[in-house]
């Protein structure tokens, strides 16, 4: 898709539709909505009057234009009360737009940029717009076969600026939000994809493919280096698969002599319970299960094209975990890298035996922080549905900076406690831990499993099992269509972009 920006004479614009959007409860029209209302001989305030648009969130209402302005087409849209004005508003909003001009089937459409003069940084305005648009556009079809049964893309997109002096923050705001939607409609393709497409040498080669091409330093230890190492959680998850385990690390290296930035994304390709076996339905779900992985790899693209001044390094451990005669059991002892052993009381709590050998092995890099992503329990999604991930960390200086960019980026993040009497749930009577704390707190006791290899380093763990993909409890958002979200992408590169 192409975006321009463009000022000057709405009226005079020459295109198929123009967006406008207006508040709920006002009665009195002013600034664009009232010149254009007036050259439209007052249409617009008559509707208002009649209460057939009363400008509630993403409300809209198509006119004709009869060539009273040059745009063919005005798509009045609600943006809701004045006061509820924020980032997310914009997204949504820019996201039913695109929707209804994917719906007319029309190939170029122009929007104002809402909220222009609301005081909210333009920059931050415009990526916001673009995140609802662009996001909402995106659908997953590689599989498909009848090509013409798939709508028509919306090819071009014009931001309309009334203050000619916000030009160049609208440029600067645009140059990120196309790196940032390019990556998390990355994340939600290689979510989408199913486990016999999306492999864990699958996977390898896609990061490898990103390594390459924005010259970040990639290795991928293989089954013989996690024997070598003592990598117990993920060769034993992996044994009953005959797809090859990988921990995949990309390193980004754009400040000398600065300590990395951990992310670790939790990536099993499809995961069947192994022989704690998932009940059949909606076990096609489980293709989803490698959400955190995708969300790091797509994370190391934007921020190698953002140019951060940070040193970051991504590792995703792969794997699947299926059941056979080869596969890992209940009551199975394992060592992970580092020494500490565990109990598997459930081959279903997988996620947390992988990332503890990711996590371990992190700290050989002596980080700033580790921060993981991982789709890790179920409980998460009964403590806060699908509206929020979870976020558990043992540092508050960390966990603030990580709550702030869920703000800007409109991935919400709940924090929930990881008090050390969780930890007594998870030790076991002959080894360390054991990977099921029983079904009370089961969120936060995965989390303190996790806890248990971190050491001293400041860390966050982000459980995105309600948000990394649309479900029965998922509220519709405009920009966010049914399938994967790409959630943690917006997030973490906010949060790195933030970082100083």
């Amino acid at each position: 898709m192409e975006i321009f920006v463009e000022s000057g004479r709405i009226e005079e614009k020459i295109t198929e539709l123009l967006s406008l959007g207006l508040f709920e409860g006002e009665k009195e029209l002013t600034g664009v909505a009232k010149h254009i209302d007036t050259l439209m001989n007052g249409v617009i305030s008559d509707i208002i009057k009649t209460g057939d648009f009363t400008a509630e969130l993403n409300q809209t209402l198509l006119l004709y234009t009869h060539n009273k302005i040059k745009p063919k087409r005005l798509l009045l849209v609600g943006l809701g009360k004045k006061g509820e004005f924020n980032l997310e508003t914009v997204r949504s909003v820019s996201g039913k737009v695109a929707l209804q001009v994917k719906n007319l089937s029309l190939p170029s459409y122009t929007t104002l940029l809402y909220g222009e003069d609301f005081g909210i940084p333009i920059e931050n305005l415009t990526q916001a717009l673009i995140e609802g648009f662009e996001l909402a556009l995106y659908s997953f079809n590689r599989f498909k076969t009848e090509k013409e049964k798939i709508p028509k893309e919306v090819k071009e997109v014009t931001i309309f600026v009334q203050n000619n002096e916000n030009i160049l923050f609208v440029q600067k705001g645009l140059a990120v939000a196309k790196i940032i939607c390019k990556a998390t409609k990355l994340a939600r393709d290689i979510s989408n994809a199913p486990s016999n497409d999306i492999t864990p040498q699958a996977l390898a080669d896609i990061a490898k493919s990103i390594a390459d091409k924005h010259s970040l330093e990639f290795e991928v230890l293989e089954r013989s280096d996690m024997e070598r190492l003592g990598m117990g959680g993920i060769l034993a998850v992996s044994s009953g698969s005959q797809q090859p385990p990988k921990m995949i690390i990309m390193k980004y290296k754009g400040r000398e002599g600065s300590s990395p930035i951990i992310l670790v994304g939790k990536a099993v390709t499809f995961d069947s319970g192994g022989i704690s076996i998932k009940p059949s339905d909606k076990m096609e779900d489980m293709k989803y299960d490698k959400s955190g992985g995708a969300a790091v790899i797509a994370v190391m693209q934007a921020i190698a094209e953002l140019n951060l001044p940070l040193n970051v390094i991504g590792i995703i451990p792969a794997t699947e975990n299926l059941p056979s005669g080869s596969a890992y059991k209940p009551g199975d002892i394992i060592r992970h890298y580092g020494g500490k052993t565990t109990e598997v009381i459930s081959t279903d709590a997988e996620g947390r035996l992988i990332l503890a050998d990711a996590i371990s092995y992190s700290k050989n890099y002596k980080p700033q922080a580790i921060i993981d992503i991982a789709t890790l329990t179920g409980a998460c999604v009964i403590a806060l549905g699908n509206h929020a991930s979870g976020m558990l960390t043992n540092n508050q200086n960390l966990g603030k900076k990580v709550i702030d960019a869920a703000e800007l980026s409109g991935e919400k993040v709940w924090q929930l406690p990881l008090w050390k009497e969780y930890l007594e749930q998870i030790k076991s009577g002959v080894a360390d831990l054991k990977n099921l704390g029983g079904r009370a707190g089961g969120a936060i006791t995965a989390a303190a499993f996790l806890n248990e290899f971190v050491g001293d380093y400041p860390w966050v763990h982000l459980d995105i099992a309600g948000t990394a993909y649309t479900q029965e409890g998922s509220i519709e958002k405009t920009y966010i269509p049914k399938g994967a979200t790409g959630v943690g992408v917006r997030l973490l590169v906010q949060l790195l972009r933030n970082w100083s």
